[in-house]
């Protein structure tokens, strides 16, 4: 990178021996100045940003964001204007267009001076970050919102370090992609990353799943065993609903953290691990600290950086482009579509489950779906799952599979829809304390059709119409 101040006779800083140094250069270069005019540019920056035409002349966020104005002013932080009130280098996250779209791009800006000490021009290395996406069709952690993409500008900033990352946020939120986007943006990426679910391991096999155990360790120890820090060596372990490790070993993991030392167990022989720890919850360390359910000293050594998380909620903007990706994976070769309608049903639910609730809703609605198109009733359809308790729900499973609990004999002895429909609907009113309007979504009819269908049916259960 250049930081040496500009000749001073120099009329124009796009010297032959600049263009050559930054033509050498294998990450998309460009140096322009204070009106945002590109004076030179390596041919990497042509080649992915120029898509042909010239760009000397021309502003670098017309080139880059294809936007008439900087990015200041296009809802992006400008590194220019930073690096002006700052007088030092800047790092910011932005989109940019690319021939394959719009991608994340990691930008390190130079202020360079001239004789008079002022900076008139700055020199911008641009690198691709390939651990998200702003694209429905890709893989990994997708979005485009600003809490999203202030997550993302974190992970990019503590990925390449040694540092530990403690994920927090609620369940759903996506926190082993975070993770493993982590792992993708450390040095470490070419060797493994090891999951630990701490949730599910018994506090009895903790120590061994964690460190391994030698023969004859204990009661149906019959081989030595490598565990899992010894997996990760030289990797990332990453300790999943870190939250929930048993106390006593706690102390354990501390020292790992502490000394990068372990014994197996049955072992006295010291081993060295050579790892960097994410780890992830959903609960409220702190309070649990306070509580003497967690380890201050733990906690501090966890949280050498911590990253909030944010719901779904919170980044509403980015349903739709998760919907799109989310259909393509539950439903592969269908090409499935949503309806304007339906997308607008999701926007408005809030997704107390977050990201794992939105999938379930969508692979119920491709369930529900025959043709190519996801419509508002299918969706209302699908959220209404959610809607009862497990009663209910299997009142309106009988509904959709056409018979249901004691009725369901009685519906193959009649054989007729009317029958099946009829002792489906009985059971479902009878299991269920929701309001009319609430169980027309559910079995996917209009309310008007539900109030003729009781009509006929002859009901008096007694259900509220509005609540």
């Amino acid at each position: 990178m250049i930081s040496a101040p500009l000749p001073a006779d120099s009329g124009s800083p796009a010297l032959p021996e600049l263009t050559a140094y930054l033509d050498a250069l294998p990450e998309p270069h460009i140096l322009f100045d204070r009106q945002y005019r590109i004076v030179a540019a390596n041919a990497a920056y042509r080649r992915q940003f120029g898509q042909g035409a010239p760009v000397v002349g021309r502003t670098c966020h017309e080139v880059s964001h294809h936007s008439p104005v900087p990015c200041d002013q296009a809802g992006e932080t400008c590194p220019l204007a930073r690096s002006v009130l700052s007088g030092q280098r800047e790092r910011v996250l932005h989109l940019h267009h690319t021939p394959r779209g719009e991608d994340y791009v990691q930008i390190e800006l130079v202020p360079l001076r001239d004789a008079r000490g002022q900076p008139s021009y700055f020199l911008e290395k641009m690198e691709p970050l390939p651990i998200a996406q702003s694209r429905a069709d890709a893989q990994g952690m997708i979005g485009r919102s600003p809490p999203f993409q202030a997550v993302l500008e974190l992970i990019a900033r503590v990925g390449p370090s040694q540092a530990s990352v403690l994920l927090l946020g609620e369940s759903g939120t996506g926190k082993e992609l975070a993770a493993r986007a982590v792992h993708q943006a450390s040095h470490r990426a070419s060797r493994a990353l090891v999951a630990v679910d701490c949730a599910s391991l018994p506090e009895t096999l903790f120590e061994s799943e964690l460190f391994g155990h030698e023969k004859g360790a204990f009661t149906g120890a019959h081989a030595a065993r490598a565990g899992l820090v010894e997996a990760a060596h030289g990797g990332t372990l990453f300790l999943d609903e870190v939250g929930d490790i048993p106390m006593t070993m706690q102390v354990k993991l501390l020292r790992l953290l502490e000394s990068g030392t372990y014994r197996r167990v049955g072992q006295t022989e010291l081993r060295r691990a050579d790892i960097r720890v994410v780890a992830a919850t959903h609960r409220n360390l702190k309070a649990m600290v306070a509580e003497g359910r967690f380890r201050e000293d733990l906690y501090y050594r966890l949280s050498t950086f911590p990253i909030l998380l944010p719901a779904l909620r919170d980044r509403a903007e980015d349903i739709a482009l998760l919907a799109h990706a989310l259909l393509e994976r539950v439903a592969p070769g269908r090409a499935l579509a949503m309806a304007p309608a339906a997308m607008r049903r999701l926007a408005q639910h809030p997704f107390p489950g977050n990201v794992r609730e939105l999938r379930n809703v969508l692979e119920r609605a491709a369930l529900l779906t025959d043709g190519a198109i996801v419509t508002a009733p299918t969706i209302e359809r699908s959220l209404a799952f959610d809607a009862f308790d497990g009663s209910g729900a299997q009142a309106l499973v009988g509904v959709f599979q056409g018979a249901a609990g004691p009725h369901a004999s009685h519906a193959r002895r009649d054989a007729t829809l009317r029958s099946v429909e009829d002792a489906a609907l009985r059971l479902a009113l009878s299991t269920t304390a929701a309001t009319r309007q609430e169980l027309a979504r559910a079995l996917g009819i209009s309310t008007r059709t539900l109030y003729r269908k009781l009509r006929a049916l002859g009901d008096q259960s007694g259900v509220g119409e509005n609540g």
